[in-house]
């Protein structure tokens, strides 16, 4: 629209608010400045007023009707990519779901069982060294070395926020979840009315999110951590209730601590990423996920995990780097 006409739109929308009756007092109104004030209906000729406003009439029809049926294609194309998603994370987590069936029978090698009668055997010695212990004072000065290591693991994890089950937050103003490849959001749009697209404001680009109800202070405004692909980035409104917004990450090997760079961090240490994904990670995050896996692996087989087996590693190599002293009444937790 030419701005010479956008530059009366607050005038025409004061006079708006005045017509109790709506569009059709609005056009009487106008009509009747025409009949009144101007030689409109007359200094053309006969019928050449009716023509004059028929002709302008079917301009604008015109641009209204395509400008409404691009947003209801643009709306519809968005709906079948969002369900589209939705459909290959299914997938996705039915084939999880199928591997980590799978992977539950291992066979072991010959190397391998030697290695596991091996820890057998070193547990069974270990336990027997925590059934006769009982020293108070070396009992707290390994005590300590043992926090000592386990704070230094964790001081960069301090204040962080555990993810929610979809490896992402729950915030006072809206909900995040996240795969690999994309970041989901959801915004409660707390109205009394059921919103449509026009009564909503977003705005996405790579780096930036804004959005929130029209005439509202924005729900979300921020950076985003990392880039996003525009293209495939989308949003729409679910049930009158709930700006959904799929945003579709570039970097398809991390994962985001914060949708937006003001809110608070998640611990991405803790995510649970699916088994099928395991080749995607990150370096960092691989490793964290296989020391879970042989963790678990370890309960199973009534053997010390990672960390268990770090603190008698720590008593053993005390014991032998402090000969003189008697460890036989010594008990260690």
């Amino acid at each position: 629209m030419p701005k010479d006409q956008e530059q009366f739109d607050g005038m025409l929308l004061a006079m708006a608010q005045q017509h109790q009756g709506g569009v059709q007092d609005l056009l009487d109104t106008i009509f009747s400045f025409l009949a009144r004030k101007t030689d409109f209906y007359t200094g053309g000729g006969e019928g050449a007023a009716e023509k004059l406003v028929m002709s302008i009439f079917k301009r604008h029809e015109a641009t209204a009707v395509t400008k409404t049926e691009t947003e209801k294609a643009e709306r519809a194309e968005q709906e079948k990519k969002r369900r589209e998603r939705l459909e290959k994370k299914r997938k996705e987590e039915q084939a999880a779901e199928k591997m980590e069936t799978d992977s539950k029978i291992v066979e072991l090698t010959d190397e391998q069982a030697a290695k596991l009668q091996e820890e057998i055997d070193n547990k069974k010695a270990a336990q027997k060294l925590e059934a006769v212990a009982s020293s108070s004072s070396m009992e707290s000065e390994i005590t300590t070395k043992l926090e000592d290591l386990e704070e230094e693991e964790d001081e960069s994890e301090k204040g962080k926020l555990k993810p929610n089950n979809g490896n992402g937050a729950d915030l006072p103003n809206y909900r995040w979840t996240q795969t690999l490849q994309e970041v989901e959001i959801r915004v409660p749009l707390n109205v009394s009315f059921t919103v449509k697209p026009r009564d909503v404001a977003v705005q996405i680009s790579k780096k930036h999110l804004t959005c929130g109800v029209k005439g509202q202070p924005p729900i979300i405004d921020g950076d985003f951590p990392h880039e996003v692909k525009l293209e495939e980035s989308t949003w729409v409104i679910e049930d009158g209730k709930t700006l959904l917004i799929n945003l579709e990450k570039i970097n398809k090997m991390q994962w985001w601590a914060h949708v937006v760079t003001s809110d608070p961090e998640i611990s991405t240490k803790k995510v649970s990423p699916e088994p099928s994904k395991l080749s995607d990670l990150d370096g960092e995050t691989r490793g964290l996920v296989e020391k879970m896996m042989y963790d678990q692996r370890q309960k199973e087989l009534g053997l010390p995990t990672s960390d268990e087996q770090k603190k008698q590693d720590v008593i053993k190599k005390f014991m032998e780097q402090h000969p003189e002293m008697d460890f036989s009444k010594c008990k260690f937790n």
